[in-house]
């Protein structure tokens, strides 16, 4: 299938697939008699991957790396194992972030509940920051 045919089946632009290519995401297609690429049904298939895999989080180049050990014929279970705990681990550190920054702009607001514009002195754009 060419490349046009590859995006619309995958939910995916041409552009983005020329990318994955260039990236070694997607192996090269083979080429047609007139330089058209040609794309596998497999192509489909793979670029879902990549798509599950960026909704998880993962960047490109940790998929690539899932991609590389499946293509040499090992199962990436554990390497993929490995990146969900570490992504789930970096995730409840920005939840933890932003329950404490949460927790100072409630403070700040709180702080703020009755303006007193009166009370800022010259040398303060506002007290409440």
């Amino acid at each position: 299938m060419r490349i046009g045919e590859l995006a619309e089946a995958a939910g995916s632009k041409a552009k983005t697939l020329r990318f994955y290519e260039e990236r070694g995401l997607l192996p090269p297609a083979e080429r047609t008699s007139s330089g058209y690429r040609d794309y596998t049904a497999d192509a489909i298939a793979r670029v879902d991957f990549i798509h599950r895999g960026q909704a998880a989080g993962l960047t490109l180049a940790q998929i690539k790396q899932i991609l590389d050990i499946r293509d040499h014929g090992q199962a990436p279970c554990e390497h993929v194992l490995d990146l969900l705990d570490s992504r789930l681990s970096e995730i409840e550190e920005q939840i933890a972030q932003l329950d404490a920054l949460r927790e100072t702009i409630a403070a700040l607001r709180d702080g703020a509940a009755d303006p007193d514009p009166e009370s800022c002195g010259s040398d303060l754009v506002c007290r409440y920051l």
